[in-house]
């Protein structure tokens, strides 16, 4: 396979059984002549006129892939990850269920490889190069080709790009450019306005500064300013009391101090140099 066919590529997103082309979902596409030129009617037996087809899909929109398709008998439970494939038939018509089709459906970001392709043979001795054995079911034979697929990324549409963009520099500073008629500014409604600000305005009219700007407000404009009772000196009569007080403070020197405190320890050194009187021992008369 060369580079473009490998580029081109895309893999096998859904596999199902189906009556006929009428009956075939949209985006599949039916195997109707198998590759030694039989027809790929899987019928259950000769005596029944209506049959079913297999069919698949390459549709990426789902975001899934086949990454492997199996062939188990009605025995076998079926393998862990896998399922049996959807079934878009006719009224009163059913597939044959002793064999049946499961595949493997995976994200298409979680592998590189997946199911390409699928074929269909006579049961014979036919070969198909560079595809995989399935299995036969009801007199066919089930062929796959896998292989790495190409994963279409979706592309970023380009944006224009203004012109003051191409003017900006970094070596020189850009002056910020001026608004423009096409960007004014939001204008604010005259529904928004409260009732207070504008009673306020139409008061303040006379107090506008020299710009005819109108000062900020808050919403402590207007309050009186004033101390509660219990901290008010000047109502309970505190404030002589603590002036006679302030008034008969006196302010000692370091001298002041050093006379006040000044201790000359001699009641100690009395004590100390007193003689302590000896205690005559027993048996000796004392000196008269």
């Amino acid at each position: 396979m060369s580079l473009m066919e490998h580029s081109a590529v895309r893999p096998v997103t859904a596999v199902a059984w189906t009556s006929n082309s009428s009956t075939c979902p949209k985006d599949f596409t039916l195997i109707s002549i198998t590759e030694d030129g039989a027809t790929a009617n899987f019928t259950r037996s000769f005596a029944m006129k209506s049959g079913y087809y297999l069919c698949y899909s390459k549709d990426l929109k789902g975001g899934m892939v086949v990454s492997d398709i199996q062939l188990i008998s009605d025995k076998d439970s079926i393998p862990h990850g896998y399922c049996f494939i959807a079934e878009h038939l006719e009224a009163k018509a059913s597939v044959w269920k002793k064999k049946r089709v499961c595949v493997r459906m995976v994200p298409v970001g979680s592998v590189d490889t997946a199911v390409l392709d699928i074929k269909v043979t006579a049961k014979s001795k036919m070969m198909l190069q560079h595809y995989t054995y399935v299995g036969d079911v009801h007199g066919y034979v089930l062929w796959c080709r896998k292989g790495h697929f190409s994963n279409p990324m979706p592309q970023a549409k380009p944006r224009s790009v203004s012109l003051n963009l191409h003017q900006l520099s970094i070596d020189q500073p850009v002056a910020p450019l001026p608004l423009t008629p096409s960007n004014p500014p939001p204008p604010l409604p005259n529904n928004k306005l409260s009732q207070r600000r504008h009673s306020l305005h139409n008061k303040d009219t006379g107090d506008k500064c020299a710009d005819g700007s109108i000062p900020g407000l808050t919403a402590l404009d207007g309050v009186p300013f004033s101390l509660h009772p219990k901290f008010d000196i000047q109502a309970n009569g505190t404030a002589l009391q603590l002036n006679s007080q302030l008034n008969n403070i006196r302010i000692k020197s370091l001298q002041d101090i050093k006379n006040e405190y000044n201790y000359t320890f001699a009641v100690e050194e009395s004590a100390a140099k007193r003689i302590r009187p000896s205690v005559p021992a027993e048996g000796v008369p004392s000196a008269q």
